[in-house]
């Protein structure tokens, strides 16, 4: 049975990423406030995704009865869908350029997850507004090294006892720290894409702990968290020196609108699509600006359609292949309703 609102954030989130890159391949008011106003919505769902992940993952931590274990739920909840994703356009790439080198080093690279080596395909989405085959997938590098990190955040947490939260503050700053300073100490271009990684988004990920580790009061005083997120949350968009404070906030305003009184929707009812359409939507995209249908159809036109594709699309991954690779136990089989439900301790 659903208790909290984190299966519909995490779509809702999903969607406000789709919408923008709808926006942005398509060139709808290129470099306008609208798109502008778009990017600034799916950088926060991006940090709410850092977040959500953050407190839900540490969860699976602490529920996993070994490191093995708890690596397994993560291998299989990320990864097939993942390499699915990366394989269909390398096949149609091979189909269209017969360029094995170029396949072969883009499957290299993405399948590594280091999609910035190598974001195109040779004979896909040339000459396009942009080039890259999915340009959504930067941030699943960042959530696997989170998860290759948790453990050993996880056994200092321990050590530190009832100053856990101290260690947690201490990612908090590092990871600010980093992503203000580093591209003002490093004099290169790339500079500030480092800055955007690891611990670059620690701050939202420590948030994430932090809300694990105070799960029964926050369930117990959503609108104190609620309060709270949102005041930091307008102080961090009101001047540049106080961005900072962003994660914070949006860990109190994620937290209220999972936890706050009233009925709970039950967003994986019928498939968790939400992972599908953050990784299916880009790809998807691209290919009907290539195919002309945005310039057939008109903007409204073409982004129905491609909202009714890309769903379609995530269910199909997740009833094809996300849902095979997970065990019966998984949260995500759950809440589809096509499980027994086990008790919340066995839920990964």
């Amino acid at each position: 049975m659903q208790t909290n609102r984190f299966d519909l954030l995490r779509l809702v989130f999903a969607a406000m990423v789709v919408v923008f890159h709808a926006a942005a391949l398509s060139a709808y008011a290129p470099f306008g406030p609208l798109e502008h106003g778009l990017g600034q919505g799916a950088e926060i769902a991006i940090q709410g995704f850092f977040i959500t992940s953050g407190a839900l993952v540490s969860g699976s931590l602490a529920r996993a009865h070994t490191l093995s274990d708890y690596a397994g739920k993560r291998v299989r909840r990320l990864y097939p869908a993942y390499a699915t994703v990366i394989l269909i356009p390398a096949i149609v790439s091979l189909a269209i350029s017969r360029d094995v080198m170029g396949v072969a080093a883009y499957l290299a690279a993405n399948l590594a997850f280091l999609n910035f080596l190598a974001p195109g395909l040779p004979g896909l989405f040339e000459g396009q507004r942009f080039t890259d085959v999915n340009g959504a997938l930067w941030t699943l590098k960042i959530e696997v090294m989170f998860y290759l990190a948790l453990p050993l955040i996880a056994f200092v947490l321990r050590r530190l006892g009832s100053l856990w939260w101290l260690g947690l503050a201490l990612l908090y700053i590092g990871g600010e720290a980093w992503r203000v300073a580093l591209p003002h100490l490093v004099d290169h271009h790339a500079a500030p894409m480092i800055a955007r990684q690891l611990p670059g988004q620690m701050a939202y990920f420590a948030s994430g702990i932090a809300l694990w580790r105070v799960w029964d009061t926050a369930k117990a005083r959503p609108w104190l968290f609620g309060l709270v997120g949102l005041v930091f949350t307008i102080l961090s968009l009101a001047h540049p020196a106080l961005a900072p404070l962003r994660a914070a906030g949006l860990s109190g305003l994620i937290t209220c609108a999972a936890f706050m009184p009233g009925p709970v929707f039950n967003a994986a009812r019928f498939g968790d699509v939400s992972y599908g359409l953050y990784i299916t939507h880009f790809p998807i995209l691209q290919s009907l600006v290539m195919l002309g249908v945005f310039a057939a159809l008109g903007p409204i036109a073409g982004f129905v359609l491609t909202g009714f594709i890309v769903f379609a699309a995530s269910l199909l991954l997740w009833h094809s292949v996300e849902k095979p690779a997970l065990r019966p136990s998984s949260h995500y089989r759950q809440a589809a309703g096509t499980e027994r439900p086990l008790k919340r301790q066995d839920t990964p």
